[in-house]
């Protein structure tokens, strides 16, 4: 059994494993979502009832932690942009063959596996690529809201303190892209791991539970990632 670190290119074409991955789950959130928006009614029926429900769910959500219908009407998309596709993802790397069919190639006299499909975020690249967008965003709702007044809690030389202060705030946006990446690469990538060890040890009936503990997880990740993102957004549009 071979556990790579680093999302392997795929023999032929010019793309890692993760990336095609990211790809299909990314085609798949469209042709769900056209699916359920197809015919589009004032009064809904049975798929428009379920795009609506989710959509309602999430500025419920959004709302309790805004406290205010206006923003998070303003936060919604993106918030809930980022919980499909990290769901999405995640349990995407868990169906049959992800991991498990692939190409097998010769490198310095020795035999090694490359996947045609691999977990999306259990690839560093794709989970910074997410961090990095969430803490833009973060700038972007704070400058909407603020103005210029948003870089005074950067920028403040009205005494030591507070530029003290702004030195520290500066660390923590950089900071939150690490936490944001790592968080999430690290149990998705944990997660893979250990159903690969499984797996391998006593295929068949063992597995399951760790499945089922897997796709919970997947769950939760999508919304960690999530809510810490809409807090963020949301503290950003505050005056203090």
């Amino acid at each position: 059994m071979t556990i790579s670190l680093a999302a392997e290119k795929i023999p032929g074409l010019p793309i890692t494993n993760s990336l095609l991955t990211g790809l299909a789950a990314t085609l798949v959130i469209l042709l769900i979502f056209y699916l359920l928006t197809r015919g589009i009614r004032r009064v809904p029926r049975k798929r428009q009832n379920v795009a609506e429900w989710i959509v309602e769910a999430f500025l419920n959500l959004t709302e309790s932690i805004t406290g205010d219908r206006q923003k998070a009407l303003k936060l919604l998309p993106l918030g809930l942009t980022f919980f499909i596709f990290i769901l999405v993802n995640n349990w995407l790397g868990l169906l049959p063959g992800v991991g498990s069919i692939g190409f097998r190639e010769v490198e310095e006299g020795r035999e090694t596996f490359i996947p045609l499909l691999r977990s999306s975020n259990a690839d560093l690249n794709t989970t910074l690529a997410l961090a990095v967008i969430a803490v833009f965003a973060i700038q972007r709702f704070g400058i909407g809201a603020l103005g210029i007044k948003y870089f005074k809690k950067f920028f403040n030389f009205r005494n030591p303190i507070y530029f003290g202060i702004g030195i520290l705030e500066i660390i923590s946006e950089f900071a939150k892209i690490i936490s944001f990446s790592f968080r999430l690469f690290g149990n998705v990538f944990a997660g893979e791991i250990l159903l690969a060890v499984i797996t391998g040890l006593i295929p068949f009936i063992a597995p399951l539970p760790f499945y089922g503990l897997e796709l919970f997880v997947g769950l939760i990740q999508a919304l960690v990632f999530t809510i810490l993102s809409l807090v963020f957004f949301h503290m950003a549009m505050q005056q203090h």
